[in-house]
C-alpha cells in the first residue's frame, strides 16, 4: 500500500530523526538520493548540463547538494538563486566547490531580472532542470520571477525534476491555487505527501520516485491518504467457501433505468454481476432490456421492498426523478441492508434519511453532483477535491466515493483517504458510472465493508478501462463491465 502523510506529520517525524543524527545528515540522505534519481535520468552524467531552480528553503538546499554531486561526476552545473540572500550556505558551498555556477535572479514580485537573461538562457540549453524553488510548506501559486523561470523550463526541451514537491502546488490539500511548475518526475523524500497522489496536484507531479531516508519508524501507523496496490486488493476479493450457494455469496439488488434510460439498467447490472455477489435481482421498468441481455439476472416490476431478499441495494442510475422514483428511493434507504445511491438518486437524496440509517450508506458522485449535495460550485470541488469528499463524508454520516480523475474514497472515521490509482482518462464516456454502482453494490452484497467495496471497485473498474484502451482507441462502457472478470483473475493472481 502506497501511504501519504501530512507535511505536519512529516515535519515531525523528521525532527524526531534529525534529534538521532549527526547535523545535516538527513539533507544528505535526501540529496543522495536525489543525485541517484537524476543520474538515473541523465543516463550519462559526465557532460551533461543540470540547472537547479534555488529557493530559500530546505528543498532548496537538497538541490545544491545533489548537484554538487553531480558536478563531481562531471556534469555542468548551474544555480539559479531565486532568493540570493537566504540560499542555503552550506549547498551552495558544496556545489562552489565541486565547481557548480552560480546566478542569481531577484525574487521580489514586478522585477525585471531573469527575463530573458543567463538564467533563461542557461536553462534553455539543459538536459536536466531540478525544481527546488518552493517546499513541502509553501502555499499559493508561485511568484513572478520563479514563475517566469517556471515558463522557461517547460519551454525548454529539459526534463523537469521536482524536489520533493512540484513547486506552486499544495502539498497537503492537493490544490493548485496559482502559477506552478509542472515536472516530468518527482523525487519526494521519506513519504508520500497527499499532495503526490490527488489531483490537480497530482497532474504536476510526473512519475514519481519516493528516497527512503529513515523516517518509517517514526511516522504514525495511521497515514492521512493511502492507495491500495494490487496485493491489497487482492487480498479484499471475496472468494466463496465450498459450502457457499448463490445466496450466501449474497444477493444484491439494483434499483436503475426508466423508460427513458434502461440501458442504464442494463450497465449496473453487467457491473454487478461482475462483483462477487451470488445473484443480481434488477428491480424497475426496464426489465425486458436487463433479462434480454443477462438472463442470469432476476428481475421484478417493484416495489423494492416487495421484490425479495438482497444483502446490499444499488439505486439512482438512469432513475429519473418523479414520483415513482423517489418512494423507491425511500423504500431502498428505509432498508436495514448496504445502500450505494449514484446518479439520480442522489439528486433525490434526503440527508436527515441518509444519516437515520442503521446499515452503511455509499454515496458516489461526480464533482458536479457533489457540489450539489454541499451547496458548492462545481470549479470549487474540482480545485480541492480532498477537502470535498472529507466533506461530505461527515455531513451525511456515509462512506463516499468521488468520481474523477483522482477517484477519492472517504468515510466519516476518520480514517484515511483512499486514492485511487487506476484509471484512464477515456472511462469518461456515457455509462462508466453505472458499471462501477453495480460493481460496488455487489462488493459490498458479497460483504465487503462500504470503504473497501467503494476501493476496491474502483481499482478493478480503472485497470478494466486500461486494458480496454490498450492501444489508446475510444471504448465503451459495456466494453468495460466485459473486461471486469479478466481483470478480477489478473489482480487475484498475485
Amino acid at each position: 500500500m502506497r501511504t501519504a502523510y501530512s507535511v505536519e506529520t512529516v515535519r515531525a517525524a523528521e525532527r524526531d530523526l534529525m534529534s538521532r543524527l549527526p547535523p545535516g545528515a538527513l539533507m544528505a540522505r535526501a540529496a543522495a538520493g536525489l543525485a541517484a534519481a537524476a543520474a538515473d535520468a541523465l543516463g550519462r552524467v559526465y557532460g551533461s548540463r543540470v540547472v537547479l531552480l534555488v529557493g530559500s528553503g530546505d528543498n532548496g538546499g537538497d538541490a545544491l547538494y545533489a548537484g554538487a554531486r553531480l558536478a563531481r561526476r562531471g556534469a555542468g552545473v548551474t544555480a539559479v538563486l531565486l532568493s540570493p540572500d537566504r540560499a542555503h550556505a552550506g549547498g551552495l558551498a558544496a556545489l562552489r566547490a565541486a565547481g557548480g555556477r552560480v546566478l542569481r535572479v531577484e525574487a521580489e514580485p514586478g522585477a525585471a531580472a531573469g527575463q530573458g537573461g543567463p538564467a533563461e538562457r542557461a536553462i534553455a540549453r539543459a538536459d536536466l532542470v531540478l525544481d527546488g524553488i518552493v517546499g513541502i510548506g509553501g502555499r499559493g501559486g508561485l511568484r513572478p520571477a520563479a514563475e517566469r523561470l517556471a515558463r522557461a523550463a517547460r519551454a525548454a526541451r529539459a526534463m523537469v525534476m521536482a524536489v520533493d514537491l512540484p513547486s506552486g502546488v499544495d502539498a497537503d490539500t492537493g490544490e493548485v491555487a496559482g502559477p506552478a511548475l509542472a515536472a516530468d518526475a518527482t523525487v519526494t523524500f521519506g513519504a508520500y505527501k497527499p499532495g503526490l497522489l490527488i489531483d490537480p496536484a497530482a497532474s504536476y507531479a510526473g512519475a514519481l520516485r519516493l528516497v527512503d531516508i529513515g523516517l518509517g519508524p517514526y511516522l504514525p501507523p495511521a497515514p492521512d491518504v493511502e492507495a491500495l496496490q494490487h496485493a491489497d486488493v487482492a487480498g479484499l476479493l471475496p472468494v466463496p467457501a465450498a459450502e457457499s450457494d448463490k445466496y450466501r455469496r449474497g444477493v444484491v439488488g439494483v434499483v436503475a433505468g426508466s423508460a427513458r434510460y434502461p440501458g442504464a439498467a442494463v450497465l449496473a447490472v453487467a457491473g454487478a454481476l461482475r462483483g462477487g455477489a451470488g445473484a443480481v435481482r434488477y428491480v424497475g421498468p426496464a426489465a425486458d432490456a436487463v433479462i434480454s441481455r443477462f438472463p442470469e439476472a432476476l428481475v421484478h416490476a417493484g416495489p423494492p421492498a416487495k421484490a425479495g431478499r438482497v444483502q446490499a441495494w444499488v439505486v439512482g442510475p438512469g432513475l429519473g426523478d418523479d414520483s415513482g422514483s423517489r418512494r423507491a428511493l425511500d423504500d431502498v434507504l428505509a432498508s436495514d441492508v448496504p445502500v450505494l445511491v449514484d446518479a439520480d438518486g442522489l439528486r433525490l437524496l434526503d440527508g436527515a434519511a441518509v444519516r437515520a440509517r442503521s446499515a452503511a450508506t455509499l454515496l458516489t458522485p461526480h464533482a458536479g453532483e457533489a457540489a450539489a449535495l454541499l451547496g458548492d460550485p462545481r470549479e470549487a470541488v474540482e480545485a480541492g477535491r480532498l477537502a470535498a469528499v472529507r466533506r461530505l463524508a461527515r455531513a451525511y454520516g456515509a462512506t463516499v466515493l468521488l468520481k474523477g480523475s483522482t477517484t477519492l474514497v472517504a468515510d466519516d472515521s476518520g480514517r484515511a483517504v483512499r486514492v485511487n490509482p487506476t484509471g484512464t482518462g477515456w472511462l469518461a464516456t456515457a455509462g462508466s458510472g453505472d458499471v462501477l454502482s453495480g460493481l460496488a453494490g455487489s462488493l459490498l452484497a458479497a460483504g465487503l465493508e462500504a470503504r473497501d467495496a467503494a476501493s476496491v471497485a474502483a481499482y478493478l473498474h480503472g485497470l478494466a478501462a486500461r486494458d480496454a484502451v490498450r492501444g489508446g482507441a475510444p471504448i465503451t462502457s459495456i466494453e468495460v463491465a466485459e473486461r471486469l472478470s479478466a481483470t478480477w483473475r489478473g489482480v487475484a493472481t498475485v
